[in-house]
């Protein structure tokens, strides 16, 4: 797991579903364009019902928290699956 993560950067993805906002952490590749990935998977998985409004790298603290299990759970599905 270690060696994913330090080939791998994480990214924040804002969205609106059903005109309702989430955010998502996800690691992905260095050489995955984040913007451009996250947009083809939430149109797969969602359609025009997602709305992507950003996607950024996460700041280091961002990093910290996500390694540590710290950011906020899902309301709809606390054990974040």
């Amino acid at each position: 797991m270690a060696m994913l993560y330090r080939t791998s950067r994480i990214w924040i993805v804002d969205f609106t579903y059903d005109g309702r906002a989430r955010r998502w952490f996800k690691p992905l590749p260095q050489e995955v364009d984040g913007a451009a990935h996250m947009a083809a998977q939430l149109h797969d998985l969602y359609g025009g019902r997602a709305q992507l409004a950003s996607v950024r790298l996460a700041s280091l603290e961002e990093e910290m928290q996500y390694i540590r299990g710290d950011v906020p759970r899902n309301v709809y599905c606390p054990t974040g699956r």
